[in-house]
């Protein structure tokens, strides 16, 4: 799918979260690789809170592949495992956010990913949220790759952020942000990325 796709697919459906009717896993790679890759990103860590996490997101659409009266058990235990990393660390990722490979929250605590799309090789600390500006409005946010979202980011609404760019720490981001851009700040306001990384 391409990005033009994932924003027509967005702006079309009538929920603004995806509907988590079918298997949204990255469909390059079977369920078992990706979860190695996954372990990968978060340096072969099993325990790592964001690993477990992300484990239990590609486990609920993985089940989304099978027929119902097969389903049901594993969407128990999906059900069960997701509160499980609400409650012991404080991560809810929904399996009706898209998420690419690669995915990695560096730091666990307070992390709410509600996307329509997350790309690949992105990167979440602690304290962010991804999602609507409030229940009842239009469509959750679609985020490139490549992307950095630093603690306490929050990304909002119905908008876009680029391929290569970055949140910073306790950055509010409402509007859209060009790839390769950096934001800082409540509001946000685009920086030089040097700000962010250094050099």
């Amino acid at each position: 799918m391409t990005r033009e796709d994932i924003l027509r697919e967005r702006q079309s459906s009538p929920t603004p979260m995806q509907r988590g009717d079918k298997n949204r896993n990255p469909a390059d790679v079977g369920f078992v690789d990706l979860l190695r890759e996954d372990l990968r990103t978060h340096e072969g860590n099993w325990t790592a809170p964001g690993f477990i996490a992300l484990a239990v997101h590609r486990f609920g659409n993985w089940r989304m592949g099978f027929p119902k009266a097969v389903r049901a058990p594993m969407t128990i235990a999906y059900r069960a495992a997701h509160a499980a990393t609400m409650v012991l660390w404080g991560i809810d990722l929904p399996y009706t956010s898209q998420i690419g490979r690669r995915f990695r929250i560096q730091h666990h605590g307070a992390v709410f990913i509600g996307a329509w799309w997350i790309g690949d090789d992105v990167t979440v600390r602690h304290n962010a949220t991804v999602g609507l500006v409030r229940r009842g409005t239009n469509r959750s946010p679609v985020i490139g790759h490549r992307v950095e979202l630093g603690p306490g980011a929050c990304v909002v609404g119905d908008i876009v952020v680029g391929d290569d760019c970055i949140v910073g720490p306790n950055t509010v981001l409402a509007t859209d942000l060009p790839e390769g851009t950096a934001a800082l700040g409540n509001p946000a306001r685009q920086v030089d990325k040097k700000v962010l990384v250094g050099g």
